[in-house]
């Protein structure tokens, strides 16, 4: 970390200025990795041509890390399923332009629901299923509905004046946090070194990292919705020791509820 004042007032003002305009910044490591997956054959899907090319240019001068794979052992490794889905695209340019949709779906018992009227919220990936999913909200239903993008069957844009996009828009935020819950999760003093790999567990949620300098302890501040607390759960499980549930009364007692089970069950074996 630096001390000279000149470059902290430097570093703080390049940091505020990317922070007003959106802009991210990204390390070495990360131009190389990009440029490594644009080689992966699911990269045509994933871009247009045209972006595909500009970013291999942008990238022509970076050191891949294509060099790694020579050393990545893959074992046990079941059969990969590719994670493009031809509806991501379009999907994800009707979210960016505010655009709404009709669209034809295929519901979990099998029925076909025809020429639903909606707007897109967001797009969510499952770790667990490897699938994707659309969250979106339905105007006949006025409620917020979940798809998987196998099930869409067809799908097309349409145009919305501002203030109905304005009031949806509204009406989804307090849907969403409605269904939204918080937990925070102190990480213990003993694993601070391994801040990033505890981060990354928590990946998939949207989180806030605070530090108190006085303990020296970090706390993660997670949001998740209901239907995610079991995956989440997994996720505190296989970090063990490094952290514990300080907030979130539902998650505490399911680790509790497991953690109870686990002794009676080994009790039993000593009986």
């Amino acid at each position: 970390m630096s001390h000279n004042p000149f470059e902290k007032i430097f570093n703080y003002q390049i940091i505020t200025r990317l922070e007003e305009t959106d802009s991210i910044a990204i390390t070495a490591q990360e131009r190389g990795w990009l440029k490594m997956m644009l080689v992966h054959p699911e990269a045509a899907n994933a871009f247009t041509p045209g972006t595909l090319e500009r970013l291999k240019q942008l990238l022509h001068l970076e050191h891949s890390g294509a060099e790694m794979k020579g050393i990545i052992l893959e074992k046990a490794k079941g059969q990969e399923r590719s994670v493009y889905h031809p509806h991501l695209r379009t999907l994800r340019r009707m979210i960016m332009q505010d655009q709404g949709f009709r669209l034809s779906f295929r519901t979990k018992l099998g029925e076909t629901r025809s020429n639903q009227s909606g707007f897109p919220y967001k797009l969510e990936y499952s770790m667990i299923k490897r699938e994707w999913m659309l969250i979106w909200y339905s105007k006949s239903r006025r409620g917020l509905m979940y798809t998987k993008l196998d099930h869409i069957l067809y799908i097309q844009g349409t145009s919305l004046p501002s203030f109905r996009i304005d009031r949806i828009k509204e009406r989804l935020q307090r849907l969403m946090e409605n269904r939204e819950k918080q937990a925070i999760i102190e990480i213990h003093r003993r694993y601070n070194g391994e801040l990033s790999r505890i981060l990354y567990a928590f990946s998939c949620f949207d989180k806030t990292v605070h530090y108190d300098e006085a303990s020296d302890t970090y706390r993660i501040q997670v949001c998740y919705l209901e239907d995610e607390c079991e995956f989440l759960l997994s996720r505190i499980r296989f970090l063990g020791l490094r952290v514990k549930v300080v907030e979130g009364s539902t998650l505490q007692a399911r680790m509790q509820e497991t953690a109870a089970l686990a002794l009676a069950r080994y009790a039993q074996d000593e009986g």
